[in-house]
């Protein structure tokens, strides 16, 4: 019986030490995320001005967001872009 209580009373604290060992590795050395582009409910992005491509994207992702419960956007400072040469597009 004394064998069985000295592996207890050595195996109890080591458990103890290794428990908090394992405590301490709890991640913290992850890289911060890094920010994405703003919500297109927030602000136009300036390729909305700067190509057909770019407006009719910013038009497509306007319409899947949740635009109707937010603040409305500025869009005072948008000249929708035109092209003469291209063929026009479907907007889905």
């Amino acid at each position: 019986m004394k064998t069985g209580r000295n592996w207890a009373a050595r195996g109890i604290p080591a458990a103890l030490v290794l428990s908090a060992l394992l405590a301490g590795c709890g991640g913290g050395n992850d890289p911060a995320p890094s920010p994405g582009p703003p919500p297109v409910t927030s602000e136009v992005p300036p390729s909305a001005s700067q190509s057909v491509a770019g407006f009719i994207a910013y038009l497509q992702a306007l319409v899947v967001s949740a635009a109707d419960t937010l603040e409305p956007v500025n869009t005072s400072m948008v000249t929708a872009p035109t092209d003469d040469a291209i063929e026009p597009q479907a907007v889905d």
